[in-house]
């Protein structure tokens, strides 16, 4: 079992359930905007975020911002260890350092100390990209011990330190290359491990590349907080992350959905409807199973364990509850206002 690490009030590591966290991609500077979309950020489930400290006006900006948000606030650090400095200084929960751009161990050494004076930890944080060039291969490219090597090379400054509130990353766009990273990791060290495929892409081909690697090495018990890296709204980051763990059962956010492929039986828009449900109860958080058929097959079949499920019909659709009928031949235009309204009050009455 690794460490337990506490960031802010969320405690990772041990037995504590995978913690999902988000980066911002506003201006840090700007504070309006950056809070704004930390707000977003936590409504959807966000539980820790970082944000990028890029100069001083930046590091500037944190205490103002730790101010207004409710979420345990990670620095991250590239290239100026003033900028670390600062940033403990403006009181945030944790530091993320880049092996690969403050190589220097007197630099690392300021950093250790005061972060050890404020009671925060530090996440090591080695990218395939950015690694320093005594680290990658003969042809100059990065491999997976090649992670392992340069986050080791850290952590074993820091532990010569006394310093061991640290959480390790190894992050590649490979998925492969990642996946042995981390199983080499946790046979080195016991510290918690932050997961993701760093720049994976755009939210629907990075949300696959995310799913495939970051569910592996959660299948594989490897990963105590993840983030999803994802082009675009880093709300979506969060979205697809508790999709993925709910996926394994880890943690489970708002509603699962069941939705069949649908087949030549279908005689009802399920594509439309199930968007069209999904969008209307974005906002639910509470775990809930509901499945989502296009014909009486799949709706006996297929949906018998869903808590509430819709099945198509000729034109219309009936929707059951427990396995039971409740709604029978409601007009395909209907039938999602009409799922809606029913999921809501069954929620309402369970509360």
């Amino acid at each position: 079992m690794r460490r337990v690490v506490s960031i802010g009030r969320v405690k990772i590591g041990g037995d504590n359930p995978v913690a999902v966290q988000s980066m911002t991609n506003t201006d840090t500077r700007d504070v309006d905007a950056t809070v704004a979309q930390i707000e977003r950020l936590q409504k959807a489930g966000c539980e820790i975020v970082r944000v990028a400290v890029l100069d001083e006006a930046a590091a500037r900006a944190l205490p103002q911002i730790k101010k207004r948000i409710d979420l345990p606030l990670v620095a991250d650090i590239h290239f100026d260890h003033h900028l670390a400095l600062a940033s403990i200084d403006a009181g945030v929960d944790k530091l993320r350092l880049n092996p690969g751009n403050i190589p220097e161990p007197k630099r690392i050494e300021q950093v250790v100390l005061a972060a050890k004076e404020a009671g925060i930890p530090i996440r090591v944080g080695a990218n395939s990209g950015s690694l320093a060039p005594e680290f990658l291969d003969e042809n100059g490219h990065a491999t997976s011990d090649g992670m392992v090597d340069s986050a080791l090379k850290e952590i074993r400054l820091l532990e010569g330190l006394d310093f061991t509130d640290i959480v390790v990353s190894l992050k590649a766009t490979d998925v492969l290359m990642t996946l042995a990273a981390y199983r080499r990791i946790v046979r080195e060290v016991d510290y918690p491990l932050h997961i993701g495929i760093t720049e994976a892409g755009t939210p629907w081909g990075g949300a696959i590349k995310s799913a495939v690697g970051i569910g592996i090495l959660l299948a594989e018990g490897l990963g105590d907080t993840l983030r999803v890296s994802l082009t675009g709204d880093p709300v979506e980051e969060v979205r697809v992350a508790y999709q993925i763990l709910s996926a394994l059962d880890l943690r489970q956010r708002g509603i699962s959905y069941r939705v069949c492929p649908t087949c030549g039986r279908t005689r009802i828009d399920l594509f439309a409807i199930a968007n069209e449900i999904q969008e209307k109860l974005a906002d639910v958080t509470e775990p809930l199973v509901v499945a989502l058929m296009g014909c009486i097959v799949n709706g006996i079949g297929e949906a018998k364990d869903a808590q509430i499920s819709l099945f198509g019909g000729e034109k219309n659709g009936n929707i059951s509850i427990a396995g039971e009928v409740v709604k029978r031949a409601i007009p395909e235009d209907r039938l999602a206002d009409e799922f809606v309204s029913t999921v809501r009050a069954y929620l309402k009455e369970r509360r």
